[in-house]
């Protein structure tokens, strides 16, 4: 039989994972308000490591959303 609702760690994980998810993306919100009108390579480089830092935290958020058991079924249209 399985749980109706995730185990008390599954949603702490999940809550913490979306917390990182978060400040990922208010980290490239407050790059973009501060970036110069022409961008040097410098800003491109850091750019470049925000998102993916806020790439990665949103697949670490999926992932513990999944292991919570909130998966759900791809919103993309086909």
């Amino acid at each position: 039989m399985t749980d109706l609702y995730p185990a008390a760690d599954d949603r702490e994980v999940l809550r913490e994972a979306a917390a990182r998810h978060t400040t990922a993306v208010r980290d490239v919100e407050a790059f973009l308000r501060r970036l110069p009108e022409v961008p040097d390579p410098a800003d491109l480089t850091e750019y470049a490591n925000l998102v993916t830092r806020e790439e990665q935290t949103r697949a670490d958020r999926q992932a513990a959303a999944d292991a919570a058991g909130l998966a759900i079924a791809s919103l993309e249209s086909e």
